[in-house]
């Protein structure tokens, strides 16, 4: 098969060079510097055994040419940015007739559970993925990955269940190119699972390494109250550990560790949006919902907002006005 990596970020280009470096054509969709860099100079990929300079096609958006049929569709971008994507790519025609849309698989790489019945607007075969994978993104043209021994779990599903013959081939190629990548019938399950574990996510972007940890328990204990009350199962801390083991574990890349997970990455690079709203805001809207109250999440939700608009950089909102939001 082939591979259409839309969004060559952090989770996007350590998927998409992984895949090339082990012989499966890839193609990486990007934007502004980033795609300047890649068509430039490559994709370097940076791992904690080795960098890799990854020469592949680059594009930021269909060419007018058919897509080959055997195409497959990873879709890795923020959910904010997730409709635009689906949007420039469902009527892209295939080779043989159609669009891709009708006739190509997606797979949504990515945080958060609104993405999946986002693409099934649009797209007939919609594939979920429960990312694990430690990876950032911050210089144009390069992506850091710290996975090891394996640069991550990716688990894989149909939405909205069940699994098929493409899930099991494209996590035989994803195995091949050194990925864990377990096959679920219940991948949405998986999927709120690591929904709870990044409700963090913007706490540590607003505050940093050293965030108040009593908050985050806060923002998951708001999380799991919502998803009871809403009846939505999902894994717990100690199956997802249990599934990960030592499989990848975070380790330094050129002396220097992880800098921050994706929200943090967002701030820190100025990126002009963050994901929060469809992370706590998913928390938010189903516990309005159903009656839950959700302070804390809302507050982190209104606190990103305001550091991506007053531009404050990552790990630096003053904890005084966070305060005030919660009341």
């Amino acid at each position: 098969m082939r591979y259409l990596i839309i969004g060559a970020g952090a989770v996007g280009g350590t998927i998409g060079g992984r895949l090339a470096d082990a012989g499966y054509e890839v193609t990486l969709v990007a934007r502004g510097p980033h795609l300047a860099a890649i068509r430039e100079h490559g994709l370097t990929l940076r791992q904690p055994e080795q960098e890799r300079s990854l020469r592949l096609p680059a594009t930021d958006g269909p060419d007018g040419r058919p897509l080959p049929a055997d195409t497959v569709l990873v879709l890795t971008v923020k959910s904010q940015d997730t409709e635009a994507a689906l949007a420039t790519w469902v009527d892209a025609p295939v080779a043989g007739g159609g669009t891709a849309g009708e006739r190509l698989p997606l797979f949504t790489a990515q945080n958060g559970v609104a993405n999946e019945p986002a693409a099934l607007r649009l797209f007939a075969r919609v594939h979920g993925v429960c990312v694990w994978l430690p990876a950032t993104h911050l210089e144009p043209g390069v992506v850091v990955a710290n996975g090891h021994p394996h640069p991550g779990v990716l688990h894989l599903g149909r939405f909205p269940s069940g699994s098929d013959d493409t899930d099991r081939a494209v996590a035989a190629e994803l195995d091949a190119a050194g990925f864990v990548a377990p096959v679920r019938d219940d991948v949405m399950r998986w999927k709120y699972g690591k929904l709870l574990g990044n409700l963090g996510n913007g706490v540590q972007a607003l505050f940093g390494r050293a965030y108040p940890e009593d908050l985050a328990e806060r923002v998951r204990a708001e999380g799991e109250a919502v998803l009871a009350a809403a009846g939505i199962a999902h894994t717990d801390r100690a199956e997802e550990a249990a599934a990960r083991g030592d499989l990848v574990q975070h380790r330094p890349v050129g002396g220097e560790p992880r800098a921050g997970g994706s929200t943090w990455q967002s701030l820190a690079r100025g990126a002009g949006s963050a994901e929060t709203d469809h992370l706590n805001g998913e928390i938010v809207l189903l516990g309005r919902l159903h009656g839950v109250p959700t302070p804390a999440n809302a507050a982190v939700q209104q606190a990103v907002r305001r550091a991506v608009r007053e531009r404050i950089p990552a790990g630096e909102f003053p904890y005084a006005e966070l305060a005030k939001m919660l009341g």
